[in-house]
């Protein structure tokens, strides 16, 4: 009973900002864990952000660091991704993805649960 739901990717140009947000849907389930990965067409699927449990740290690839920020709210159980100075590179399918452990700051904790993704174009 777990669903995870994407939201606000859409058509933007190079150097615009964007705000993702996922909402989280669980009534038995508390997610502890909770981060942000893209997939491109024909690539693999890569890790972007994770954060830590209470909101208090957080982890991100090398590709967004310094332009990306990643923020829970655990009130609504939500969380964002604020995308800054966005580049062509950033076109993706991004997922949400949690799980009720503690998956620890790492690029791949191996998540449990995930939304069905939502599209960020960037274009030049």
């Amino acid at each position: 009973q777990v669903q995870l739901t994407e939201s606000g990717g859409r058509l933007v140009q190079a150097g615009d900002s964007l705000r993702l947000s996922c909402s989280a849907s669980s009534r038995t389930v508390v997610l502890y864990s909770k981060g942000w990965f893209r997939q491109a067409p024909g690539k693999e699927r890569e890790f972007v952000a994770t954060i830590a449990g209470n909101g208090g740290a957080a982890y991100y690839a090398n590709s967004v660091k310094g332009r990306f920020t990643i923020s829970r709210d655990n009130t609504k159980n939500t969380v964002d991704l604020q995308m800054n100075n966005l580049r062509p590179e950033d076109t993706a399918v991004y997922f949400c993805a949690a799980d009720a452990l503690d998956k620890g700051l790492i690029s791949n904790p191996g998540y449990t649960y995930w939304g069905q993704g939502t599209q960020v174009t960037v274009s030049s």
